[in-house]
């Protein structure tokens, strides 16, 4: 297994890690996705989720998996319409959608959900292309990368009829209040942890909510390029997150939960490969 490596460390340790959600088809990855890649296999995030947000994001995805990894073991990705593209769903955007999830490399449906932070489509039509990610969740038998924003109530009273009939679903990059994060656990989600944690004048509320998170539910994510961690040293002059940085969220979390940072590896990355049916690296 690959060296994990970082400044907050005394030692290397051995372990590997898994970066759930990675926005890697974003334009500020271009000119130089492999060494990025490269970078966080270095660091010993040797398997990530590259989020599909749209159909010609989540194809995107696709292709890119295909490109940078062709035996596929490393990069893998999700497909789906994310609330702010609520609006552009149209007759055919079911049929487009399933396809996607049909191909190998899709191990999720999403990012999908309800955002009534922003409202960039309306929120009756977030509720209706959510409602038929989770039917096609349903009939793939795929779990399902939720994105929830001030909206957890509605986000529950959506999904909590789809649970049953769900494999699993995680609600990923989670900045909620505790009240939010015990419905969540109620209804058996898991729990995607970014480096939202890590800032200290809006995160700071994740700190003692990250201990009641069991293991099993709780997984890692940079969300790159967004969401660098506002408390890494030093700040990269372009101030882009990348998956290799997964390690300071992981020495951040490990932290506030008060467990070593191998044990958190090990649980998160196991929970990550069960829940995405992930190959175990050699």
């Amino acid at each position: 297994m690959p060296i994990l490596k970082n400044s907050n460390f005394s030692r290397s340790i051995y372990m590997e890690l898994v970066d759930i959600g990675v926005n890697m088809t974003h334009p500020s990855f271009a000119v130089d996705c492999r060494a990025i890649l490269e970078s966080a296999y270095a660091a010993g995030v040797t398997q990530m989720l590259v989020t599909g947000t749209s159909l010609q994001k989540s194809i995107n995805a696709v292709l890119l998996c295909q490109k940078m990894d062709e035996k596929r073991r490393h990069l893998f990705c999700t497909a789906g319409i994310h609330p702010h593209n609520a609006s552009h769903w149209q007759s055919t955007t079911r049929i487009e959608l399933l396809e996607l999830l049909r191909q190998p490399e899709v191990r999720a449906v999403g990012e999908c959900g309800l955002d009534f932070n922003r409202d960039f489509s309306p929120r009756i039509q977030q509720e209706r292309v959510l409602e038929e990610q989770l039917e096609l969740a349903v009939e793939t038998g795929l779990p399902v990368f939720l994105h929830e924003r001030d909206a957890s109530g509605r986000l529950l009273d959506i999904v909590k009829p789809f649970r049953d009939r769900l494999r699993a679903a995680v609600v990923h990059c989670f900045t909620g209040e505790k009240q939010a994060l015990y419905a969540y656990l109620d209804l058996d989600l898991h729990i995607g942890i970014t480096g939202w944690i890590c800032d200290e004048r809006r995160g700071a509320h994740l700190h003692p909510l990250v201990r009641n998170i069991p293991c099993g539910r709780l997984m890692l994510e940079s969300d790159a390029p967004y969401l660098l961690p506002r408390n890494l040293q030093p700040r990269p002059k372009n101030n882009r997150n990348e998956p290799s940085y997964l390690v300071h969220i992981l020495a951040e979390v490990a932290r506030h939960r008060g467990e070593s940072i191998a044990d958190l590896a090990h649980h998160t990355t196991e929970c990550a490969r069960a829940f995405f049916i992930l190959p175990t690296l050699d």
